[in-house]
């Protein structure tokens, strides 16, 4: 699972600091743009294709079930930190936030993160890594049916993770061009997985999961949050 936290912990370094520079092919800021553009949609094509159930359903006909998760985690977090890698920076840039509103984005990352956390310890039987599956199967335990919850952060939203990854994304001071086309694509690819997340469990979730949308909002917090007991 190596490969999975390295790509996590790449990432997050990537969108506190911008562009590594770990590769410079030298472009100009517009093949640059374009480069980066091409590198987004290679993760977002390579992400939607692996978590459509048909696709799991055909790789799953060559290894057993119980590895998939850590399939995908593996495969996605080769595929971000090859993103990350070539990533290219691009020489325009807006002003940079300075002086006191430049600690107030770097906090705002920060309670983000801290909020990411929160809202992946909120899933208590989530296996993000797959190693649980893994795990269990080598054990010849039988998997475990994960049952629907709205814990701690899914009080608040549904999406609790994509809230605060989208925090994370918009709290850079340092706008350079590269990071506003980074920030526009992914945010509307997040907003966009999101929505057909909502109809994958609905599918799976039937009634309860539509109740619960009727009483927690999906991305933006508002109000208190709501008593799970009544969902």
């Amino acid at each position: 699972m190596l490969s999975g936290w390295s790509a996590l912990s790449a990432f997050a370094a990537f969108l506190f600091f911008g562009s590594l520079h770990v590769v410079n092919l030298g472009f100009t800021d517009i093949n640059a743009t374009l480069f980066d553009a091409g590198l987004s949609f290679l993760f977002f094509i390579q992400h939607s294709i692996l978590v459509r159930k048909s696709f799991r359903l055909w790789i799953t006909g060559f290894m057993p079930g119980e590895y998939y998760r850590a399939f995908y985690a593996i495969t996605s977090g080769i595929v971000l930190l090859v993103t990350i890698i070539f990533w290219q920076k691009t020489a325009y840039s807006l002003p940079a936030v300075t002086g006191l509103f430049r600690w107030v984005f770097h906090l705002l990352f920060l309670i983000s993160v801290a909020g990411f956390i929160w809202g992946s310890k909120s899933l208590k039987h989530f296996d993000s890594l797959g190693i649980r599956s893994v795990l269990n199967h080598l054990r010849g335990r039988m998997p475990r049916q994960t049952p629907f919850s709205a814990k701690g952060a899914y009080r608040w939203v549904r999406h609790p993770l994509y809230l605060f990854a989208l925090l994370m994304i918009w709290s850079s001071p340092d706008l350079t061009a590269d990071r506003i086309l980074f920030n526009l694509l992914w945010t509307a690819w997040i907003v966009t997985g999101a929505v057909f997340e909502e109809r994958d469990l609905v599918d799976e979730f039937g009634d309860e999961y539509r109740e619960y949308q009727k009483k927690v909002p999906m991305l933006i917090p508002v109000g208190f949050p709501v008593d799970i007991k009544k969902i």
